[in-house]
């Protein structure tokens, strides 16, 4: 049968109908012939749809025993599933992915008819920023979000701000690694430690280690490690002595390297979690919020606050920022996959540094002989 052309791929050509069944299955009906298929008729996509309505939905039976649905905060009610405008297609991996968004998408559009209120998320540096965006993305739709921050002040005023917006907000079972620092000068941390490689990659890798048995009593465990574009441009390589370039000495000190150092560990750490916990059904994503996004990040040298809000403008907003964690953190699209680096919401190829084996597992013992040396054998148990 002849499908007419369109603009759009997954139209439904005139005549056609999609509805889905009880059990989430969408299927098409052809009223010309009377007869049904599961295959989309333009794509030949199967598709399904996710197992919560929308927020504010509720599913009714009538006295006929007709299923309706009821929107109760537009007080309106429909026979069509309000979830069939969300339906995605049925994936095995990475390969079966199609873009559905892009660079300029951003996180509410992603979370938008979503509902989240029987999950938790855990971000790091949720008081500004980027975190603060996808824990607003989250939260707006009813996820309970825990916000993991140094500044406490800064945190309850973000969170009071949130509960103004959506004053009902209740659980997720997600960890998004945001937290960090750039352009500082060389700082150590309490532990000793280069501050950008402790910030930005050791801190929230011995995180992800205490949180696994937590994390993945959930149906669907994700963790996502917020990295940048700059890991292509480390120093960090596998002949190196790893210590010398992730804690060095202040006169082999540059800011910008130790930065992207720490941002190569959050890509390496991330695909190493993910050879080790896969098989637990911990889903693990990299991703890059975008190039020079105006944040405090920049707060720690003057130049950078100038080159930031010159560039300000060409550059994306801090909703589009949050984007590639949002839609890592609860798309149905990637619910099959694990291990990816998302940029700009979708997968793509990091540096041959980061896909390295060898590297990944030096960083590893590296890290588990750091954290042990400053906390003892205690450190991997906790009540």
């Amino acid at each position: 049968m002849d499908v007419p052309e369109t603009d759009s791929e997954d139209e439904i050509p005139p005549g056609w109908e999609e509805r889905c069944t009880t059990d989430g299955l969408v299927f098409y009906a052809f009223h010309e012939t009377k007869t049904t298929q599961w295959t989309h008729p333009r794509t030949g996509k199967r598709k399904r749809v996710t197992g919560e309505l929308p927020f504010g939905w509720e599913r009714q039976i009538n006295e006929d025993g007709k299923v309706f649905f009821v929107d109760h905060e537009n007080h309106k009610t429909t026979y069509t599933d309000p979830r069939l405008a969300f339906a995605v297609e049925e994936t095995e991996g990475p390969k079966d992915l199609r873009q559905k968004f892009d660079g300029s998408s951003t996180g509410m559009q992603i979370t938008h008819g979503r509902d989240f209120s029987d999950q938790v998320a855990v971000i790091t540096g949720a008081n500004s920023g980027i975190g603060f965006e996808s824990a607003r993305c989250l939260a707006f739709h009813g996820c309970c979000v825990v916000f993991a921050c140094r500044d406490l002040v800064k945190a309850e005023e973000k969170i009071a701000l949130l509960k103004r917006e959506r004053p009902y907000t209740k659980r997720c079972d997600i960890l998004i690694l945001n937290a960090g620092v750039f352009g500082l000068p060389y700082t150590k941390t309490e532990d000793s430690l280069e501050m950008n490689f402790q910030v930005n990659f050791l801190a929230h890798f011995y995180m992800c280690l205490l949180m696994e048995p937590l994390i993945i009593l959930s149906k669907d465990p994700r963790v996502i490690f917020v990295s940048a574009e700059s890991h292509r441009f480390a120093s960090l390589s596998i002949s190196d002595e790893i210590a010398d370039h992730l804690n060095p000495k202040e006169k082999d000190y540059l800011p910008i390297v130790a930065y992207n150092n720490s941002k190569l560990c959050s890509v390496l750490g991330a695909f190493e979690l993910h050879r080790r916990f896969a098989d637990r059904g911990l889903k693990i994503f990299v991703v890059h919020p975008g190039n020079a996004v105006y944040s405090n990040l920049c707060r720690n040298w003057w130049v950078y606050k100038v080159l930031y809000a010159i560039v300000r403008p060409f550059t994306k907003s801090l909703q589009q920022a949050a984007a590639c964690s949002v839609y890592c953190a609860i798309s149905p699209d990637v619910i099959n996959c694990s291990g990816l680096y998302i940029n700009n919401c979708v997968p793509c190829l990091p540096s041959p540094e980061a896909l390295s084996p060898v590297l990944a597992n030096k960083l590893w013992v590296f890290s588990l002989d750091l954290i042990e040396q400053r906390l003892g054998k205690k450190a991997f148990f906790c009540d």
